[in-house]
Formats: structure tokens, C-alpha cells, sequence
């Protein structure tokens, strides 16, 4: 059984994209199954929230089916979909920003560890330096290195320009640095000069 190529592979997607632009919803589901996973996962990392990572998956698809007719160029497909989910998780963030968010991390790999308890520590302290960074921010660590997008795509995905997308990676991963180095707290002191 041979390995369908790259350019087999845009052929199919550009015929699902064609009629999906006339209208044929299986074409568009087709489409949209190959990429859900990555979609979902990508929402999550920005909004930090299932639920409305859910909610910003179903807006970004919506917007997506209703101006799939419009799309110019097939081959682009996939960062304007970014773009639509990027941007319905930045409209998310917007509207509920005063919002308590709780936060559900899942493995993107699963890898044996032998210390679970490292492991988790390093996931709090990940956690607690995303949970700093503004939507906007996450959204460009989250493209570039959830879904291990070029920072040139990156920027296209969010409509802005390159040096503007390396200048948010810059201060996100700078921001995330420090307050993953910040000395962890050693507890509250009590008398004696021992911790409680």
C-alpha cells in the first residue's frame, strides 16, 4: 500500500476545501476532523478554561463553515482556521475577563517518568507562568509551540506582523522564565528563626 505524498495530500485537501465552499457539510467535517484535536488543545492553552476553549472551538468553526465560501486561497486553509480559532479565543477572553478560570492540564505526550512528583511540579510551575501571560501572549506560545507553527505562520494565524509575533514570544518566554526561577516560598517564619 503506498504512503500518499505531501502533494497527494493537498489535492485531497484542496478538493474537501472546494466543496466545502459549495456547501457540502461532509467535505467541511472532513476537514475539520483531521484538525479538531490540535484546535481544542491550542484553545485550551490560551484560555486556560475547557469549557470555554469548547466554546471558542464551536465559534471558531461556525465562522469557519459560514466563510469557508470566501476563502481565497485553499492552501491557507489551515492558518485561517488558526486565525478564527485565535481570534474567538481572544473575543472569549475579552467578554470574560473577570471571570474565575480553573485550569485543566492534559499530557500532550505521554511519557514514562519515573518521578511523578517532579513531573507534577514542573506542570504547577508551567501552569503558574501561563496563567501571568495575557491571551494574546498565549496565543503565540501556544501556535508556536503546541501546534509547532513558524513564527512567519504565527503571525499570519493572528494578524500581525512578524516582528510583533517574536516580540511577544520574546516577553512571554521572559515572563514565564521569571517566574519559573523566582526562589520558590520557603513558608511562613515563626519564632525561633524555624519554619512553620
Amino acid at each position: 500500500m503506498a504512503v500518499p505524498t505531501r502533494l497527494e495530500a493537498t489535492v485531497d485537501q484542496r478538493a474537501l476545501i472546494e466543496r466545502a465552499r459549495q456547501g457540502e457539510h461532509d467535505a467541511f467535517t472532513d476537514l475539520i476532523d483531521a484538525r479538531l484535536a490540535r484546535l481544542d488543545a491550542a484553545a485550551r492553552l490560551i484560555l486556560r478554561d475547557g469549557e470555554l476553549a469548547r466554546d471558542a472551538v464551536q465559534e471558531a468553526l461556525i465562522r469557519a463553515w459560514r466563510d469557508v465560501p470566501g476563502l481565497r486561497d485553499p492552501d491557507r486553509f489551515d492558518a485561517w482556521l488558526h486565525r478564527l480559532l485565535v481570534n474567538a479565543c481572544l473575543d472569549l477572553a475579552r467578554r470574560r475577563k473577570r471571570r474565575v478560570i480553573e485550569v485543566e492540564l492534559s499530557p500532550i505526550d505521554t511519557l514514562s517518568t519515573p518521578d511523578v512528583a517532579n513531573t507534577l511540579a514542573d506542570r504547577q510551575l508551567l501552569d503558574q507562568a501561563l496563567a501571568r501571560l495575557s491571551p494574546g501572549h498565549r496565543a503565540v506560545v501556544a501556535l508556536h509551540y503546541l501546534l509547532g507553527m513558524p513564527l512567519p505562520d504565527v503571525a499570519r494565524a493572528l494578524g500581525i506582523p512578524v516582528g510583533t509575533a517574536k516580540s511577544r514570544l520574546h516577553y512571554a518566554l521572559a515572563a514565564m522564565r521569571a517566574t519559573v526561577t523566582r526562589e520558590p516560598d520557603t513558608g511562613p517564619a515563626v519564632a525561633g528563626g524555624q519554619f512553620a
